[in-house]
């Protein structure tokens, strides 16, 4: 690769950045957000999740810029982050569409001849919207998706001890609404 007075420049801006100018980093900041939104605009294909992991890549791209050794590698290591945030914004989104098609999927299982079980199913729905969404999600992961304990835990970056502690209080504020 050639180095152009615009790289070079850059390299600079970087070196600049890394040294606590904050001018420099309003002009690296302007130089470089057009060119990563539309990179997180190609991989996420939605104008304000492509916004949000930009602004999610900006803040990883400040805490770790002084840790780059190499300020020709800004370029590289600012898309990597960003094709990184765009790759966490879309598991959770196909997590969370997975979560709601199990969801409706379990909701259209129920025939007519099953009137019971549909109210139950209508009152458990009911109760569990009434829970805060921490314990949705544990209970949904658990129940809904089979996951087990430790699964959970690595999916939700916590010890399992939390997971089982999040599973008991989930369980008992279920209980809780279904009573009310």
């Amino acid at each position: 690769m050639t180095r152009t007075s615009e790289s070079i420049y850059e390299e600079l801006l970087v070196m600049r950045c890394q040294d606590g100018e904050s001018d420099a980093f309003e002009e690296l900041y302007s130089r470089w957000q057009p060119r990563l939104l539309r990179h997180a605009m190609h991989l996420t294909a939605r104008p304000e999740a492509a916004k949000d992991v930009v602004q999610e890549a900006w803040l990883a791209v400040v805490k770790g810029l002084k840790r780059l050794e190499d300020p020709t590698r800004f370029r590289s290591w600012a898309y990597r982050i960003v094709g990184n945030k765009s790759a966490d914004w879309v598991r959770e989104t196909q997590r969370r569409r997975k979560l709601q098609a199990g969801v409706t999927e379990e909701a259209k299982s129920s025939s007519t001849d099953q009137r019971n079980e549909d109210e139950d199913m209508a009152r458990l729905r009911m109760a569990l919207k009434q829970l805060p969404g921490e314990s949705q999600a544990v209970l949904s992961m658990h129940y809904l998706e089979s996951m087990g304990v430790r699964e959970i835990a690595r999916s939700l970056g916590i010890p399992p001890g939390t997971v089982k502690s999040r599973l008991y209080h989930a369980r008992e504020q279920l209980r809780n609404a279904l009573k009310g």
